[in-house]
C-alpha cells in the first residue's frame, strides 16, 4: 500500500507561482507513474499532469500546457508540480496519485492511490 502526502498548497495572488510537492511511501516509487489532479467545489476531479516513472516523459492537460509543469526526484520519493501564472479559475483541492501497476505511461495508466490533497487558493 502507498501513502501519498501533498504539501505546498496556499494562497496566492493571480499571475503567483506555487509549488506543490507530494511524498510517497510504501512502494517503489521509482517503477511508477505519478500524476496530479485537481478538484474544484462543485466539480468532478479533473486530471492536471503525470509523468513517467524515470521522469522521462511528461503529460499536460490542454489547459495547462504551459504553465505548469510535473516533475520528480526519485532520490527523495517525491513528485513536484510548478504552478505559474495562477488564474482565478485554478483553485481547488489538488492531489496526487500513483499508477496502479509499473512501467506504465499514457494512455496505460489507471490511477490508483490517492493523498489527502492540498487546497490552492487564488486572489485577483
Amino acid at each position: 500500500q502507498v501513502q501519498l502526502v501533498e504539501s505546498g498548497g496556499g494562497l496566492v495572488q493571480a499571475g503567483g507561482s506555487l509549488r506543490l510537492s507530494c511524498a510517497a511511501s510504501g512502494r517503489t516509487f521509482s517503477s511508477y507513474t505519478m500524476g496530479w489532479f485537481r478538484q474544484a467545489p462543485g466539480k468532478e476531479r479533473e486530471f492536471v499532469a503525470g509523468i513517467t516513472w524515470s521522469g522521462g516523459y511528461t503529460f499536460y492537460a490542454d489547459s495547462e500546457k504551459g504553465r505548469f509543469t510535473i516533475s520528480r526526484d526519485n532520490a527523495k520519493n517525491t513528485v513536484y508540480l510548478q504552478m505559474n501564472s495562477l488564474k482565478p479559475e485554478d483553485p481547488a483541492v489538488y492531489y496526487c496519485a500513483v499508477d496502479k501497476q509499473p512501467y506504465r505511461g499514457s494512455p496505460a495508466v489507471s490511477w490508483g492511490s490517492w493523498g489527502q490533497g492540498t487546497q490552492v487558493t487564488v486572489s485577483s
